[in-house]
């Protein structure tokens, strides 16, 4: 299983419909997978809900690193290494499902490397929203 940012997003801070990408997170009895793209996407993600209408100082931003952290240890996630091969299918996303081309999915940058993981690894893909719907990751 490989976890988007979205969903990790989701569950910390404490989105509707959390709970169910929760239990499909809790249910998935092999390894649990993400990237640091996906951290990074997570921190930046967490330490913008938690500043206001401003931006998020450093401290809050070291703060959110922390949480996400204990998170992926929380659900024993393991860290995918972005090989070439890797870098390779998130191109082949965006030219396919990618916001680049014009595709209903509308896939962005972090989307495309998240599909390209989950491919990688013929993981299942755990996300939140419509955008994968649109794929043949669905």
């Amino acid at each position: 299983m490989f976890i988007d940012a979205s969903a990790i997003v989701a569950i910390i801070n404490e989105e509707p419909g959390s709970d169910e990408i929760v239990r499909r997170i809790e249910d998935h009895k092999g390894q649990r997978f993400v990237s640091p793209l996906v951290r990074f996407e997570v921190v930046a993600a967490v330490a913008r809900s938690r500043s206001g209408a401003t931006r998020p100082t450093s401290e809050q931003c070291e703060t959110a690193e922390k949480t996400v952290d204990a998170f992926c240890a929380s659900i024993g996630a393991k860290d995918i290494t972005i090989t070439p091969s890797v870098g390779a299918k998130a191109l082949m996303a965006a030219r396919t499902y990618g916001k680049m081309v014009g595709h209903e999915a509308d896939l962005n940058f972090g989307d495309c490397f998240a599909y390209a993981c989950a491919r990688a690894y013929n993981a299942r893909l755990v996300y939140k929203g419509n955008d994968f719907l649109k794929t043949d990751m669905a």
